[in-house]
């Protein structure tokens, strides 16, 4: 009687690529699940600007702390500003994260097509490439977001007051005041912010899907698995991007001169560099439990959603 040779499972085995999904459309589903996810997560991203343009360039105590945490953050602009003051840019943003996400996912998922990622470090290098590219495409929009949600009434001010009245208004502005090029300012600080978000997000998702899958806890294509991955993606995105979210924030937001140049910083690393001379390592992290708080729901929304609307994709297809 021959015997039976069982070929030894593989726990870790690389995963063959998903199946394809049309570009195009793959662009029109990132883009409308993170905006999904805009929509719920806007009011912390209110906070979280708030958090990062208090105490600007000064050391701890030293200056008026107008929000203490998270909580009590949404309730002094929510008390202050009203219900709308806590959805403050959120046209502006959703536009964001239609274009910033949807250029984003969609490169990825064509770099999935492609086999790229299925390398040893393709999920690295195609999400920091793809964050780099839809970065820099949607970022006169997050300028214009950042200037929007930092504006609040005078008792409770934070950071460089713009002054715009309204989205439309804050990009005529801009054009006017700095010309094309001054719409992209500050894009030297979002694109490695993005770069290194969307290479931790979309790299973490992916490995974390494939162990979870391979774990077999759930059912094969079960919504619990993309639930999950996107957990664990949220939390490595959060500790990785905070420090470049508050550069970021802080050389968007900073005023110009009349020669067009930042008043406050001079790029990346001088932000950087004053940042921690006047605040500490510390002044880096500020923002960190609404950037938490905020990212990870919204990669958990952002990459659940986008994951379903692929795999139905597929089935339709």
């Amino acid at each position: 009687m021959a015997s039976t040779v069982t070929a030894p499972r593989v726990i870790f085995s690389p995963s063959p690529p998903p199946p394809a999904v049309w570009p195009p459309l793959d662009f029109v589903l990132g883009a409308i699940a993170c905006c999904a996810a805009c929509v719920f997560t806007n009011p912390l991203e209110v906070v979280k600007t708030r958090l990062q343009l208090q105490g600007e360039l000064r050391a701890r105590g030293s200056y008026q702390r107008h929000y203490r945490g998270v909580l009590q953050a949404l309730w002094v602009v929510g008390r202050t500003d009203g219900l709308r003051g806590l959805q403050k840019g959120l046209s502006v943003g959703l536009i964001y994260q239609g274009v910033m996400n949807g250029v984003r996912l969609g490169s990825y998922s064509y770099c999935e097509a492609l086999g790229v990622t299925s390398y040893h470090g393709g999920s690295l290098l195609s999400g920091a490439g793809a964050g780099a590219l839809g970065a820099f495409i949607a970022s006169p929009a997050y300028l214009v977001k950042t200037h929007l949600q930092a504006q609040s009434v005078k008792a409770i001010a934070v950071g460089h007051q713009h002054n715009h009245l309204g989205v439309s208004d804050a990009f005529v502005t801009i054009y006017r005041r700095e010309g094309l090029i001054g719409l992209w300012r500050g894009v030297n600080g979002a694109v490695p912010r993005v770069m290194v978000g969307s290479a931790a997000q979309l790299a973490t998702f992916t490995s974390a899907k494939d162990w979870v899958s391979h774990s077999q806890w759930f059912s094969p294509n079960s919504w619990l698995t993309a639930l999950l991955a996107a957990m664990i993606s949220g939390v490595a995105v959060a500790i990785t991007m905070t420090p470049f979210d508050v550069i970021s924030t802080r050389l968007y937001n900073q005023p110009v001169d009349e020669f067009r140049r930042g008043r406050l910083y001079h790029g990346f690393s001088d932000c950087m560099l004053k940042v921690c001379q006047a605040e500490g390592l510390l002044g880096l992290y500020k923002g960190m439990g609404p950037v938490f708080l905020r990212l990870a729901p919204h990669t958990v929304l952002s990459m659940l959603f986008w994951d379903l609307m692929r795999q139905q994709a597929v089935k339709d297809k």
